[in-house]
């Protein structure tokens, strides 16, 4: 039987490839390093209080934020038990289906994300929108979203206020 050879990528794809890599890698870190700096939170740990932030009530099952971050419901459990010992997260058996948990933004981890917003948006602008032109920035939400869905299954990462998560 013979095997398929690989369809090795050329100068320009892999070029295209390690710098996309290098940003991947890089523009979370960044982002993590001045969250740390200026609001004592990690890049992670502000995408949760974020994400409840922006659901009615301020609330998500927690099976569906560990898919909107991108995360194990493991690493999310760690993650919300550290927000719980600092008050600004609270988690509690969803009242419609006990089988599940919900996570819920207290009022102090509002008023951390009302502080802490404008700094990350900041930084975020800084370090990408300004880098980029209008058309730019177009294409790589285009680029974006085409790759995310040669991924699949991102309903719940894309959708941020989608129901069906």
């Amino acid at each position: 039987m013979k095997t398929e050879e690989p369809r090795w990528l050329n100068a320009d794809e892999s070029a295209t490839w390690l710098a996309l890599f290098r940003m991947a890698t890089r523009l979370p870190a960044a982002l993590d390093a001045d969250l740390q700096r200026h609001a004592e939170l990690s890049f992670f740990e502000y995408q949760v209080l974020a994400g409840l932030s922006m659901q009615p009530e301020r609330r998500m099952r927690m099976s569906i934020l560990a898919e909107f971050s991108a995360s194990s419901l493991s690493r999310l459990s760690h993650t919300a038990r550290r927000l719980e010992s600092k008050g600004w997260l609270q988690r509690t058996p969803d009242p419609t289906d006990g089988r599940y948990t919900l996570a819920i933004l207290t009022d102090a981890g509002w008023e951390k994300v009302v502080a802490t917003a404008p700094g990350h948006v900041a930084e975020v602008r800084r370090v990408l929108f300004d880098a980029l032109t209008q058309a730019q920035f177009k294409q790589l939400r285009q680029i974006s979203d085409r790759v995310n869905d040669a991924i699949g299954n991102d309903d719940c990462v894309g959708g941020h206020n989608a129901p069906n998560c």
